[in-house]
């Protein structure tokens, strides 16, 4: 029996938390054991804390988001803190975004680079994997990781790039330093040829999948809200893709789940 992993959703986000109980049997029917409920800021911990606290199929992230101000601006202090707790195995989400500038510039945002510091010190420091966002920042993003000593060696937290749209070049990169890579439901997108091309490129070992729900849902319920039942869409693209099984692309990315985020079997 295939069963899948959701590495990435926000399941406490409102419009997914009134509906828990109907998208966890509608995760059940759709053979989707497990997910991973994402941090976006210190505020909102407990309640994603609380998800994993009382589902014993789902587990917690810390983090606050690139894009998110006006929050509690983290230290590592705060990150560890909160990442020692039980059922908390990942740092993040973090990275850099730089897609809605406006009216300030790359310069401007040394803000969002110091936060993604802090949170790769805090993640090298728990020994525990980086979920990262990076969004028309790729180059800045790769740069921050080597000079923090991201490169797959001893010491190095390592992590997952989530929701990859970046080139095989950016995909070359990271899995050169160590990272899986996890593709959504834009995979499926009629415009994403190029993208389905990358994740034609990653390595079967690499490999995650995810909704980032409550966006992103994947063909043929684009436009409506995501949520971790339709994961399995990700998974029928990528077996398309590389030629194989949904079983096999089931198989492969529970694995890398469990070798990434190793609490998840604790």
């Amino acid at each position: 029996m295939k069963m899948f992993t959701d590495s990435h959703c926000h399941l406490n986000f409102p419009e997914l938390l009134s509906q828990l109980p109907a998208i966890r049997q509608a995760m059940s029917a759709a053979q989707v054991e497990r997910a991973l409920c994402i941090c976006t800021s210190l505020e909102e911990f407990s309640g994603v804390h609380g998800l994993a606290t009382e589902y014993d199929n789902f587990w917690a992230t810390v983090g606050v988001h690139p894009e998110n101000e006006d929050v509690t601006e983290p230290t590592v202090q705060d990150l560890l803190t909160r990442g020692r707790l039980p059922r908390v195995v990942g740092i993040g989400e973090t990275g850099l975004d730089y897609f809605r500038l406006a009216d300030r510039s790359v310069a401007d945002m040394g803000w969002q680079r110091e936060r993604f510091r802090i949170h790769i010190r805090a993640a090298q420091q728990l020994a525990k994997p980086l979920v990262i966002h990076t969004r028309s920042a790729a180059d800045d993003t790769l740069a921050i990781l080597r000079e923090e000593g991201e490169n797959g060696a001893s010491g190095s937290a390592g992590g997952v790039f989530h929701c990859f749209t970046e080139t095989i070049e950016v995909a070359r990169v990271a899995l050169d330093l160590g990272f899986f890579i996890s593709f959504s439901g834009i995979l499926t997108f009629k415009n994403a040829q190029d993208l389905r091309a990358v994740a034609a490129f990653v390595p079967l070992d690499r490999l995650l999948i995810e909704t980032d729900s409550p966006y992103l849902a994947p063909v043929p319920y684009r436009g409506k809200a995501n949520n971790p039942s339709l994961v399995p869409y990700v998974a029928a693209q990528l077996a398309q893709l590389r030629n194989c099984t949904v079983a096999h692309i089931a198989e492969a990315t529970n694995r890398n789940f469990e070798v990434l985020f190793k609490g998840v079997l604790q």
